[in-house]
């Protein structure tokens, strides 16, 4: 397990359309404005791993939730050892668009045993921070009528209905701090970056 780090990985969570992507990357620029070593990234990650996931849902329609899973668990772990260590390893906060939880959430919401989902992703380093990003279902939808998203199939009414739940679930387990996200977007970035800010503070005290 890696245990050398100096940065601060910061995850970013929530079901389509709540606006991670945006807010990572504002919170990238916010931090490197206030002289933080910043880097975005973003999962599932370009891996040799997604690529071939990708192929198998061209070819068979959808994967089994076991076999997404697995590709998902190879994908972070390449992620991990490739991208996220060594810019840790530098002191660097690492801000990602989604990590393990959204494993939980998506397969979990799926069918994959969700204590299951957690043993595979075992060598995923637990991130420092897990924001998640709340909005209603009927806002994410209409947000996501709007844009192109990468990974199309994961976007089924029914099953992002079962991805809040564990999400909402997993706050409640204080897994993750829940951010408001149905407000203008600067004050979703303060509050983020607060919390940010604030577990930086602690860990240097």
């Amino acid at each position: 397990m890696y245990s050398d780090r100096k940065g601060l990985l910061v995850a970013i969570e929530g079901i389509d359309g709540a606006g991670k992507t945006t807010v990572a990357k504002k919170l990238v620029k916010r931090l490197e404005e206030l002289g933080f070593e910043s880097e975005y990234t973003y999962e599932p990650y370009s891996s040799p791993f997604s690529e071939a996931l990708k192929r198998y849902v061209e070819e068979y329609g959808e994967a089994e939730a076991e076999i997404e899973t697995l590709a998902m668990a190879l994908d972070r772990l390449f992620h991990v050892r490739k991208f996220i260590e060594p810019l840790l390893s530098k002191g660097a906060i690492v801000i990602t668009d989604r990590y393990v939880y959204s494993s939980i959430a998506y397969q979990g919401a799926k069918g994959a045993d969700i204590e299951w989902i957690k043993i595979v992703n075992k060598y995923a380093i637990k991130p420092d921070l897990v924001i998640y990003l709340r909005v209603p279902l009927e806002v994410a939808l209409e947000r996501i009528k709007r844009k192109e998203q990468r990974w199309k199939y994961f976007e089924d009414v029914n099953r992002l209905k079962k991805v809040q739940e564990i999400y909402e679930s997993l706050v409640t387990q204080g897994l993750m701090i829940s951010v408001d996200a149905t407000r203008d977007i600067d004050e979703i970035i303060e509050d983020c970056l607060n919390i940010i800010l604030t577990n930086i503070s602690k860990n240097k005290s």
